[in-house]
């Protein structure tokens, strides 16, 4: 018999497409108690205007009453998990601030719900979040379930924010040579054109060369936004 530990972590097992990854994610979240289960992404690509990616099985109906009242924006959950990674229980408390919102969810039947954001070394955030319509969250359940939740958390973000990377190379179409990675590295540390061109024994118009086609590989307007790009799509590691 496999441990709960091996069930969650084969959610990531050969997964290339979002939907199955979230499919994976939902089951995973019924055997823990819960109706409904939502993931937001977020790319930090382009750096001003990061994109959002939401998945989630809500009622058809919430999910267009949210967007069309960009509830992104203000929903207080989403704001508690942009600061901290400390999970969150929903509370009457913590929708203060958006209570036609907290209505409207409840009448969704999301009454009941725990959430928790993960960041990565890339800089790509996201935040799983578990309701249901009835039973609110005792101290005995949380106890009993929380390193499974908290682990369900973790997996989901590795999951998806791979599987979103991975579709956003492929779109980009960088194919960064060996050297055009090298040079990017030696620039995200700070050194100059003429520096890289004594580091690798070679001139500094080669490596001026290098640097143009990796800007231009990686559709970015100079060679600093290249390397940041190069660093977010995780192809600097």
């Amino acid at each position: 018999m496999r441990s709960w530990q091996e069930d969650l972590l084969s959610i990531a097992d050969n997964v290339h497409c979002e939907n199955v990854a979230f499919k994976k994610i939902e089951f995973a979240a019924r055997s823990l108690g819960f109706e409904h289960c939502a993931y937001g992404l977020r790319i930090p690509l382009p750096i001003t205007n990061p994109k959002t990616i939401t998945l989630n099985n809500y009622p058809v109906e919430w999910q267009d009453r949210y967007v069309n009242e960009n509830y992104l924006k203000t929903d207080p959950t989403v704001l508690h998990g942009c600061r901290t990674q400390t999970p969150l229980i929903w509370d009457d408390t913590i929708f203060v601030s958006a209570r036609n919102l907290w209505e409207e969810a409840q009448s969704f039947g999301l009454c009941v719900g725990w959430a928790q954001s993960s960041l990565d070394a890339v800089g790509i955030g996201g935040m799983l979040t578990l309701s249901r319509s009835s039973e609110v969250l005792s101290q005995s359940e949380l106890t009993s379930q929380e390193i499974k939740l908290r682990w369900l958390a973790i997996i989901s973000h590795q999951c998806l924010s791979r599987v979103f990377i991975s579709k956003l190379v492929e779109q980009t179409q960088p194919a960064l040579t060996a050297r055009e990675i090298e040079i990017l590295k030696w620039t995200a540390d700070g050194k100059t054109s003429g520096e890289i061109s004594d580091i690798l024994a070679v001139s500094e118009n080669t490596v001026n060369f290098h640097i143009k086609n990796a800007v231009g590989k990686l559709q970015t307007a100079n060679k600093t936004a290249a390397v940041v790009r190069a660093a977010m799509l995780g192809l600097l590691s």
